[in-house]
């Protein structure tokens, strides 16, 4: 038996998103169905909708969310009816190649919630689900790796954060380049995933944590949050600044945290030899960066990726809700506003115009 809900459809790309009635299938085996609650704006959910990764129409986007547990599939185990949960992209089946080498992002495996025909227009056509999810929506259906209980002292916009911005940017910090106490970072982008890597690396000890971004607002709000110095490029050249702090040697360790294609441009100039590179902001398809291959190789510098911060869900959200339950990570601060599903378009313009840290849809 299908649900009927309201949901905010992507029916052309670079178009605003439309409100429609559409139809949800019910959960299978080991799938939950979730009742949204909140829902962040991902600068990806907006990439998506502009058209920078293609793809098919129409399309429900959203994948930064939280909620209440309505139903679950006989092979569930780790929620149940009526648990607050938080939803994510992230899903892994557990037996696969790349899970069983802590890959858990390259999963392989086939999931029953792409198959056609489990969100329908009322029409009957097929509606696909951006990013696997479909949370910029009343209800979701996600595969059980998708959902992680949280307790009742958290808000639900805060923990919609955690899903992605969150353990994307603290993920890169902590997994992906294992920073340790002592250590020189500069993160490019004060975003909602910069933002997060600023927190990271201040939890993990960092000696300096510098903070790049053309926005002053957001700069002060890194300070508040643990960098150590802050640099608008608009104004002075970071390298400067970058070498004062490390005896003229670099950092050990830089982040871009934002797909802009000039974020990436001349990174090196700021990075240590034996230090590494780690690009973490999605940018759209086809933008490429190029360095001198010659310095970077005789410099032994590095360049890893790190999508969705190497996570594995369930165990680093636990962890994340350690930290912020200690008073160690920020999440309320993050929430910018809040904007009532029928207002989803203003919300993703904010988003697209780089207003806040997070912008969040509020059911």
């Amino acid at each position: 038996m299908a649900t009927k809900m309201k949901a905010a459809l992507c029916f052309g790309f670079g178009q605003p998103l439309v409100i429609e009635e559409i139809w949800i299938d019910e959960p299978r085996r080991d799938e939950v169905m979730i009742k949204i609650s909140t829902c962040g704006i991902c600068h990806s959910d907006v990439l998506y909708i502009d058209g920078a990764w293609g793809g098919s129409l129409p399309n429900l986007f959203g994948h930064e969310a939280a909620g209440v547990v309505e139903s679950c599939g006989s092979g569930v185990a780790n929620v149940k009816p009526g648990d607050r949960a938080a939803v994510s992209l992230l899903r892994s089946c557990g037996t696969c190649y790349f899970c069983e080498r802590k890959l858990w992002s390259q999963c392989e495996y086939q999931f029953e919630t792409d198959e056609p025909r489990r969100l329908q227009l009322q029409n009957g056509m097929s509606v696909r689900r951006g990013l696997g999810t479909g949370c910029f929506a009343e209800y979701a259906i996600v595969h059980k790796s998708q959902v992680v209980q949280i307790p009742e002292s958290m808000t639900m916009t805060s923990a919609s954060l955690l899903t992605c911005g969150v353990i994307t940017g603290f993920g890169s910090v902590v997994n992906t380049a294992a920073v340790t106490a002592g250590e020189n970072i500069v993160v490019i982008g004060v975003g909602g995933v910069g933002i997060n890597c600023i927190q990271a690396a201040r939890i993990r000890e960092a000696a300096t944590i510098t903070a790049i971004d053309i926005s002053d607002e957001k700069l002060e709000f890194a300070a508040r949050l643990g960098a150590t110095h802050t640099v608008n490029p608009s104004r002075e050249d970071p390298r400067d600044l970058v070498f004062e702090l490390t005896e003229r040697r670099g950092a050990d360790a830089v982040f871009v945290a934002t797909g802009h294609p000039a974020a990436s441009e001349g990174v090196f100039r700021f990075i240590r030899p034996g230090g590494s590179l780690i690009l973490v902001g999605m940018p759209s398809n086809g933008v490429n960066f190029s360095f001198e291959t010659v310095e970077f190789i005789d410099a032994n510098q590095s360049i890893m990726g790190s999508k969705m911060g190497s996570a594995n869900l369930s165990a680093d959200i636990a962890e994340l809700i350690r930290l912020y339950e200690s008073g160690a990570l920020e999440l309320d601060a993050l929430v910018s506003s809040t904007f009532p599903l029928e207002n989803i378009n203003e919300a993703i313009d904010a988003t697209r115009a780089g207003e806040g840290m997070r912008n969040v849809v509020v059911f």
